[in-house]
C-alpha cells in the first residue's frame, strides 16, 4: 500500500477546497428535470468490482443511462479491485485530480478526512427519510460533528460451510466455540477438506475473521479513551498461543497467501468445508447450479448454510464492512456529485441495487432491513443482522485516523501470521503492541 503523507494531505487539502452546493436538492429531485448547471456535468465514481456481478451490470448498464436521463449528469462508474482503491486515493490527492466520488471500505474515510467535501446536507436529509443510519455507518463517516462521507451500505462476513460434511462428523449444527470448531476442524482436514482462511494483506476476509478472534478472547487494541494502546495483553497473548493448533490441525496453510478470491474458489471447488466470508459464495453456487455441484452431483448451493464466527471466553463477534463514498474536495464537480450521491441512495434507485445484491450487503439506513428480499430466502437472513452484533477496528475505542492506518497496514493481522510461521506468540504480541504505539502516538 502507498504510504500516506498526512502534511502532505493537509496542505493540498487546504488548497484545493471546492466551495459544496447545498441547496435544492430535494426540488430538483422531485421536479425530474434536471438543472441548467447540470446538462453537461460529467461525475466519475470510482468503487470496487463487486463480488455479486449482478449488481457491477446493474450500475453499468440500468444506472448511468438512468443518471443521464434524470439527471442530465455523464456517469462515469470506474470499477477497479478493492485492494487498489487506497492507492488511487493517495494518488489522487497528492495529485489533486481523480475520481469525484470514492467507494471508501471499512473505517477508510477515518485517513483522509482533511482531503474530504462536507456532505452533511446528503447525509442527514438521506439519513431522516430511510430511518436513521446504523451506528457504525455514522461512525466511520463523520468526523468532527460534520459528515466526511455519504454511508451507502454494510457488508460483512458468515461462515459459509458445507452442511453434509458437518453432519457426516456428528455436528448438526455448525460449532458455536472454538475449541468445538477445532476439533470438527481436526477431522475435516484429515479428510483433505479444512477451513480456509486467509491470514494475508487484503482489505476484507483476514481483518474479517481476526480482528473478532482477537476480542473473543477478551483481547482490544487500545482503552476505551482511543488513545492507550492495550493489544499487549494476556488475553491478547492466549488468542495467539490459541490461534497455533488451530491454524495447524483445522486450517488449509494456503490462506497465507490468499486474497478475498481465493477462499471463494476454494469453496466452489470442494477443497475446503467452511470459510467466514460474504454471501458471495452462496449466490454464485446458486447462479450456477450446473457448474457448482456437490461430489454426489446434486446443486452445492443446497449443501451451504451460514453460521456466526464462534464465541471464545471474551465473547461472540463480527467485523462488519461500512462502505461510504466520499466526496473528494479537489472536485470541480462537487455540485453534480451531490446531486448524484443525493439521487442515486433515494429510495427509488437504491432500491434496484439493493435487490440486485440479494443479501449480500444491508443497506446503511435502517429502513432496509425491512425490505422484502430478506424473506425470499432463509440462507441469506443471518446477514440482515450483522450491522447490530458486530464491533469496529480499534476497540475499545471510537473508530478513528489510527485505527483505519492500523487495518490498513495489517498489524493485527500480521501478529498471527507472524507466530503461525514460527515467532513466539508473547515475541508476536510485543512486535504488534510497538506497531501500534508508534501509530496511535
Amino acid at each position: 500500500m502507498v504510504r500516506i503523507d498526512r502534511r502532505r494531505l493537509l496542505k493540498l487539502s487546504g488548497a484545493g477546497a471546492a466551495a459544496a452546493a447545498s441547496g435544492g436538492l430535494a426540488g430538483i429531485l422531485a421536479s425530474g428535470r434536471a438543472p441548467a448547471y447540470a446538462q453537461q456535468a460529467n461525475v466519475h465514481w470510482l468503487r470496487w468490482s463487486d463480488f455479486v456481478p449482478a449488481s457491477d451490470q446493474l450500475l453499468l448498464n440500468q444506472i448511468v443511462p438512468e443518471c443521464q436521463k434524470a439527471l442530465g449528469i455523464t456517469l462515469r462508474i470506474e470499477m477497479v479491485n478493492a485492494n487498489d482503491i487506497q492507492a488511487r486515493v493517495t494518488s489522487a490527492v497528492q495529485s489533486g485530480t481523480g475520481p469525484d466520488i470514492i467507494l471508501a471500505l471499512n473505517n477508510w474515510p477515518q485517513l483522509y478526512i482533511d482531503s474530504l467535501a462536507d456532505v452533511s446536507d446528503v447525509a442527514d436529509k438521506l439519513g431522516a427519510d430511510q430511518g436513521g443510519y446504523y451506528p457504525i455507518s455514522k461512525a466511520v463517516a463523520t468526523a468532527g460533528g460534520k459528515w466526511i462521507g455519504v454511508p451507502w451500505c454494510i457488508g460483512g462476513g458468515l461462515v459459509a460451510y458445507r452442511k453434509s460434511w458437518f453432519q457426516e462428523i456428528g455436528y448438526d449444527k455448525f460449532p458455536d466455540t472454538w475449541d468445538k470448531l477445532q476439533a470438527a476442524g481436526k477431522i475435516l482436514k484429515a479428510k483433505d477438506r479444512p477451513i480456509g482462511q486467509a491470514l494475508s494483506h487484503s482489505f476484507g476476509d483476514p481483518p474479517g475473521f481476526w480482528y473478532p478472534w482477537l476480542w473473543s478472547w477478551g483481547g482490544k487494541e487500545v482503552e476505551a479513551d482511543g488513545k492507550t494502546v492495550a493489544l499487549d495483553s494476556k488475553e491478547t497473548v492466549e488468542s495467539v498461543e490459541r490461534a497455533l493448533p488451530f491454524w495447524k490441525e483445522a486450517c488449509d496453510s494456503g490462506g497465507l497467501a490468499w486474497d478475498d478470491s481465493s477462499n471463494n474458489r476454494a469453496f466452489l471447488s470442494g477443497s475446503i468445508s467452511a470459510t467466514n466470508n460474504g454471501a458471495s459464495i452462496y449466490l454464485e453456487a446458486k447462479r450456477k447450479p450446473d457448474v457448482y455441484q456437490t461430489e454426489k452431483g446434486a446443486p452445492m448451493y443446497q449443501d451451504i448454510l451460514h453460521a456466526p464466527l464462534p464465541k471464545g471466553p471474551g465473547g461472540q463477534y463480527n467485523l462488519p464492512g461500512p462502505f461510504t463514498n466520499m466526496l473528494m474536495s479537489y472536485s470541480k464537480n462537487q455540485a453534480a456529485a451531490k446531486q448524484f450521491v443525493t439521487w442515486v441512495n433515494s429510495k427509488p434507485i437504491f432500491e434496484q441495487w439493493f435487490t440486485s445484491q440479494q443479501g449480500y450487503t444491508i443497506g446503511a439506513t435502517k429502513d432496509w432491513a425491512n425490505d422484502p428480499i430478506w424473506q425470499k430466502d432463509p440462507v441469506l437472513l443471518p446477514f440482515r443482522n450483522l450491522p447490530d452484533e458486530g464491533r469496529l477496528m480499534g476497540y475499545a475505542g471510537p473508530p478513528g485516523r489510527a485505527s483505519a492506518e492500523a487495518q490498513t497496514k495489517y498489524i493485527i493481522v500480521d501478529m498471527y501470521a507472524k507466530a503461525v510461521q514460527g515467532t513466539a506468540p508473547e515475541d508476536a504480541v510485543k512486535w504488534a503492541q510497538g506497531e501500534l504505539t508508534k501509530i496511535y502516538s
